[in-house]
């Protein structure tokens, strides 16, 4: 499999081999307004040999932020809290993209003081975890048409910031049921206006926030991750003929704008669908290739080797393997994930994983 560790081109950026740290919520921001700490350097840092490191969901705004202890990108301890990390992952020699994720309807008027926005005022079934235990999601409010322009702005803004704060791109959220995803989805937008009903009016405010962030900061330093079909968030994609309509054409409708990347999170059967829009991508086309409970695990390099995907992108093992390239390339064995230390919490199962050394 000499491929995935082969230098790859990506955008004005040269990466080490293919391989790709997924962008994971940690909760660990505990500096100053949702800042990231020292330790979040240290943690990104140990994972500085992946071809590219895909940070955890950043929100572009106050009101964007869904769970406890997410960093923010929207203020200017959060820019220079984030210098700290950029700047040792490039010591390193490793690359690295800022996701920017928008929650939407995800969230709890308990963590931000604000209620949630969404495309519409459509509540999603479930819970998320507050400061105070889990909590039902509430009805979000329905953005308005001046506020859709102001939260594509924050968005570009957004992104001009991970670039002050020397991050090498940004990674547009279009999926797992966040704000852009709930945009395309049918069940959670139900507008009648320009920004929802058919597949063409739905994929327009992802297109729209791709256009202005690449305008902000450069269409090659600018990728999109999306997730046809995943249910996750209370999602519903189940109509197979509308997922591929609207799904082609927010393909089509990006394809244009020169971005770094799109970035596909796969579902359960639809790797047909998956393998059509790979074909009429223009630039790198990264797999996340996980679609069960399983970490995804060395055989998905064949997707490599075989042209499904130019780079493949790893979550779980890369929480618990910092050096993960190393042991991909080695064979040797994986240390095992401790879920029960996933978000929140210390240095524990955090950076505290063996590496070969």
């Amino acid at each position: 499999m000499t491929t995935a560790f082969a230098p790859y081109d990506l955008g004005r950026v040269r990466l080490a081999n293919r391989i790709v740290m997924a962008p994971m919520t940690r909760s660990r921001a505990y500096g100053p307004g949702q800042s990231p700490t020292d330790l979040t350097a240290t943690y990104y840092t140990q994972r500085a040999s992946a071809g590219l490191i895909v940070t955890e969901g950043t929100q572009p705004s106050a009101i964007g932020q869904g769970y406890p202890d997410t960093p923010g990108i929207h203020s200017a301890e959060q820019v220079t809290s984030w210098r700290k990390v950029t700047d040792a992952v490039h010591a390193e020699g490793g690359a690295i993209f800022l996701q920017l994720m928008h929650t939407g309807r995800i969230g709890h008027p308990s963590l931000t003081g604000l209620t949630p926005v969404a495309p519409s005022a459509v509540k999603a079934a479930g819970q998320v975890y507050t400061q105070d235990g889990p909590q039902e999601f509430v009805t979000p409010r329905e953005l308005t048409q001046e506020e859709v322009a102001e939260t594509i702005a924050d968005f570009a803004a957004a992104a001009r910031n991970a670039i002050e704060a020397g991050f090498d791109g940004v990674e547009l959220h279009g999926a797992n049921g966040y704000l852009i995803h709930q945009f395309l989805a049918p069940n959670s937008n139900q507008r009648t206006d320009a920004w929802g009903g058919s597949p063409e009016r739905r994929i327009r405010f992802a297109v729209e926030t791709a256009k202005a962030v690449a305008e902000a900061i450069g269409p090659d330093r600018v990728g999109f991750r999306m997730s046809p079909g995943n249910p996750y968030n209370d999602i519903d994609e189940s109509d197979r003929p509308d997922v591929e309509a609207t799904y082609t054409a927010l393909v089509d409708a990006l394809a244009p704008l020169g971005l770094a990347y799109l970035h596909q999170m796969e579902a359960a059967g639809v790797r047909d669908l998956l393998v059509r829009l790979r074909k009429a991508w223009p630039t790198t086309f990264i797999l996340n290739p996980f679609t069960g409970t399983e970490p995804t695990g060395p055989d998905a390099l064949d997707l490599i080797e075989d042209g499904t995907a130019d780079l493949i992108a790893y979550g779980a093992l890369f929480i618990a393997n910092p050096d993960l390239p190393a042991r991909l390339a080695t064979g040797v064995p994986f240390n095992t994930p401790d879920r029960a230390t996933s978000f929140g919490g210390d240095h524990r199962g955090y950076t505290d994983y063996p590496t070969l050394g």
